[in-house]
């Protein structure tokens, strides 16, 4: 079985990560949405409301499955069983830091990368961008799933 994981704060799940996901699940006969666990990070959402954005859009694909870790990435894929790390890759510096990411990975374990590019119509949108847009009372549905919804 071809399994991978596709790790990610998804603080929120923007629509770039909706479309790596997406073509993500063509390729592997299942796709971990591994959401990583940071205790020196402040997030926007909870992980109970990332964790439902998650779940809720992809809720019709029985391929994807949505796990929390904590610690390396390599130690989750082992504890899982998956074989490869999904990346998505938005710009050149994207490339040179999961890059650097990816060889430390192959270093540690026998994990390979699989690097995809994020669709033009997306490449812009990250979830600091989103999160920018939220905190200053802009629109964010246009850079989001419309699972995404911020509390009032």
């Amino acid at each position: 079985m071809r399994r991978a994981i596709f790790p990610g704060s998804f603080d929120p799940l923007t629509l770039g990560h909706y479309d790596i996901i997406s073509r993500g699940i063509t390729l592997f006969d299942e796709l971990i949405i591994a959401i990583g666990i940071n205790a020196d990070k402040k997030y926007m959402f909870s992980l109970e409301e990332r964790t439902h954005f998650i779940k809720e859009a992809f809720k019709e694909e029985s391929k994807i499955k949505v796990l929390t870790y904590t610690g390396l990435t390599v130690d989750f894929c082992k504890e899982v069983g998956a074989n490869f790390i999904l990346r998505g890759l938005r710009n050149p510096a994207d490339f040179e830091f999961e890059k650097a990411i990816a060889h430390t990975n192959r270093k540690l374990s026998e994990i390979e990368t699989v690097f995809l590019l994020t669709s033009s119509g997306k490449s812009y949108i990250s979830s600091s961008i989103v999160r920018d847009v939220i905190r200053n009372g802009g629109d964010y549905t246009g850079l989001v799933p419309s699972t995404v919804k911020v509390k009032s």
